[in-house]
């Protein structure tokens, strides 16, 4: 297996590298890494017919991986300039469009990744207020697109003037490192979800019917106002419940 980072930072050396660095540090042999600076690369999108070399070397190296460590460092809340750039150029070779302009997947389907940023702003602020959310997103729409299975994301916060890796995210970034060893491919999320979406819908089933004995609005007399009841107080749980997790508690630190 072969775990390819991608870095697009401005700096060769700067904390975003030292994070994508430590990562690929947890991968052991007979597993393989290489690391792609794009500051290295002057690619530019293709033209009709004429493919740019330096998008071609770049799109062989990313086939020939199996996971990909995407790393890039957040800038006025959004990804930088260079990652985008990237991601740009290399649209039409990352998925297939069809004759409406609609993506599909192709060639890279069923790879991983993992993602990284970092941002000047404290943990709290970027906990608040979601600093590096967008450039979390944009990463995820992109590979969505492209067919390629997400693993994880890590985010710095507090960067301006570090200059090492604190060590509670070192040791993080080298525990993920470790797991992209015994990459499945496959979505092994997948069963796990189904779980957590039955028992939280049996969990939310059970708490509506609570709320019904305690307005007491259960008389089987009145089957249709039970219903009726049972719905609006399960979707309004339900509301509140996707907002927690969505935008409260997936809120990046």
């Amino acid at each position: 297996m072969k775990v390819l980072g991608i870095l697009g930072a401005h700096r060769r050396d700067g904390i975003t590298e030292k994070m994508l660095e430590t990562v690929l540090a947890g991968v052991k042999a007979p597993n393989e890494t290489e690391t792609i600076y794009l500051e290295d690369y002057p690619f530019k999108p293709d033209q009709g017919d004429q493919h740019d070399p330096v998008l071609d070397e770049l799109e062989q190296k990313m086939l020939d991986s199996d996971v990909w460590v995407i790393a890039a460092p957040t800038y006025w809340g959004g990804l930088a300039g260079k990652m985008k750039d990237f991601f740009d150029c290399m649209r039409e070779r990352l998925v297939r469009i069809d004759h409406l302009g609609g993506t599909h997947p192709d060639r890279f389907a069923d790879k991983h990744y993992v993602s990284i940023t970092d941002c000047y702003t404290s943990a709290f602020e970027n906990w608040v207020t979601g600093v590096t959310d967008q450039s979390f997103r944009t990463i995820d729409k992109v590979m969505s697109a492209a067919g390629v299975i997400k693993l994880h994301e890590l985010v710095l916060t507090n960067t301006y003037g570090m200059k090492a890796l604190p060590e509670n995210k070192k040791q993080t970034c080298l525990k993920w490192g470790q797991r992209l060893n015994s990459v499945k491919k496959r979505d092994d999320s997948t069963l796990k979800r189904y779980i957590e979406l039955f028992f939280m819908i049996a969990f939310m089933a059970l708490l509506t019917m609570g709320i019904q004995v305690g307005l007491k609005m259960l008389p089987t007399e009145h089957f249709w106002l039970s219903y009726l009841s049972f719905v609006v107080i399960f979707y309004v749980l339900l509301g509140f419940i996707l907002h927690f997790f969505t935008v409260v508690k997936h809120r990046r630190r």
